[in-house]
């Protein structure tokens, strides 16, 4: 049985899809890109589209009751590879004990020509 996870301290869906939804004690959270959920828009630099996407995803971990801690494994979609440095170092500040698993790829283009999109799986 899956549940559906919601809530409005992160973007609402652009799309088809659930911020995140739980099967099995696993939470799947939805690509989260830079926007800020008080105004709808894409922040600007990569930096601050890095730290907003990591703040959603922690909005969306406390909507389901979780945190930074449960998450076991994260996928960084980046425009530019050359971010990843400093994509890292943001990174790096949310999941700063115990990090977990991530993979990371340059890719051709994000939605709304986002910078960098990142998606978690976290376990309860």
């Amino acid at each position: 049985m899956k549940k559906i996870i919601a809530t409005e301290k992160a973007p609402k869906a652009v799309g088809p899809y659930s911020q995140a939804v739980e099967a099995n004690g696993m939470v799947f959270i939805s690509g989260q890109i830079g926007i800020d959920p008080a105004t709808g828009t894409l922040v600007e630099s990569v930096e601050a589209q890095t730290a907003q996407a990591l703040r959603n995803i922690v909005s969306i971990l406390e909507a389901a009751g979780l945190g930074v801690q449960n998450v076991v494994k994260c996928t960084c979609l980046l425009k530019d590879m050359n971010d990843f440095k400093v994509v890292n170092a943001i990174y790096a500040q949310t999941f700063s004990s115990e990090p977990p698993a991530r993979a990371a790829f340059q890719v051709c283009r994000l939605p709304l020509d986002s910078l960098v999109e990142i998606e978690a799986i976290a376990v309860r």
